[in-house]
């Protein structure tokens, strides 16, 4: 199943191209505002039981074209992001020479594996503008995005088994990490506000199945693609993710995993268009402006 947040936060069932609301289906009651909207965590850790539910209304409802509704981030108000480094080899590689020329040196502890986190507030629609940070601009610092995939965590919970990370995870969806390449901390060069455009909407972990097999792509205006690889590449794969970021901090239903950035990461400017999409999952097109 494929679920979008649209309009006033209504939860829609995607179809083709088009989306009907079942927002009426919810066993609970639903609060439009996004910062106290716990029916989103509680759809995330309990899809499998309202399910049937959201199918049925699904089939007796009215669809609207897609491109009709004001489509919103796939995400309420997570606790957190996390959000995986260096994990795409070839990533690692060209990261030696996108430091070279940003930093003047290569940081050799951040070619390693680990997670960090992301502010919430950087999160915005599939639809949004990407701003570029003024200060950054002024400043001559290349801005680059990463195109990603994202984790929706359903089930929460502490040290989890790898062996059994999936039963944890409600879906995945689309996300651009945007990163400002210059010194200091991960999360505050990653945290700005639209640094975590996610969308379309979510693929349910049941009907994506394998979340190895994803195709990742990103063209910049029409003709530069950039990014191109199956997460089938990924150095630690998405059930190792997910038991290690368990390891580190409680994981909450609704919570975002950025996986890792692919090779062919790349500086953007006010005026790009910005093409991203996933297999069996969606596109989103972007503009950046300053």
């Amino acid at each position: 199943m494929k679920l979008a947040l649209f309009d006033d936060h209504r939860l829609g069932v995607v179809t083709g191209e088009t989306v009907t609301d079942v927002t009426g289906a919810l066993p609970w009651p639903h609060e439009a505002d996004p910062l106290t909207a716990g029916w989103w965590r509680r759809l995330c850790r309990d899809f499998a039981a309202v399910r049937p539910a959201l199918e049925e209304a699904a089939a007796a409802g009215s669809a609207v074209p897609v491109a009709e509704v004001r489509l919103l981030a796939p995400a309420l108000n997570p606790s957190k992001i996390v959000a995986c480094a260096s994990n795409y080899a070839a990533h690692v590689e060209e990261m030696h020479g996108v430091q070279e020329r940003t930093l003047g040196k290569v940081e050799s502890w951040m070619m390693n594996f680990d997670v960090f986190l992301k502010a919430p507030s950087s999160i915005s629609g599939p639809r949004d503008a990407i701003v570029l940070p003024a200060a950054e601009v002024a400043a001559g610092h290349e801005i680059h995005h990463e195109s990603e995939l994202v984790i929706v965590i359903g089930r929460g919970g502490k040290d989890i088994p790898e062996d059994d990370a999936l039963a944890h995870v409600f879906g995945y969806t689309l996300g651009l990490d945007m990163t400002v390449r210059s010194t200091g901390d991960r999360s505050r060069r990653k945290s700005h506000d639209t640094f975590s455009p996610v969308g379309p909407w979510i693929t349910t972990a049941d009907e994506a199945t394998d979340p190895a097999a994803f195709q990742i792509d990103l063209i910049v205006n029409g003709d530069d693609h950039r990014q191109h690889v199956t997460t089938k590449e990924l150095l630690t794969p998405v059930p190792a993710i997910v038991s290690y970021a368990s390891r580190v901090m409680t994981l909450v239903p609704g919570d975002l995993i950025f996986t890792g950035a692919p090779p062919g990461v790349g500086p953007i400017r006010p005026g790009d268009l910005i093409d991203t999409s996933i297999s069996g999952i969606g596109a989103m097109r972007l503009t950046v402006r300053s």
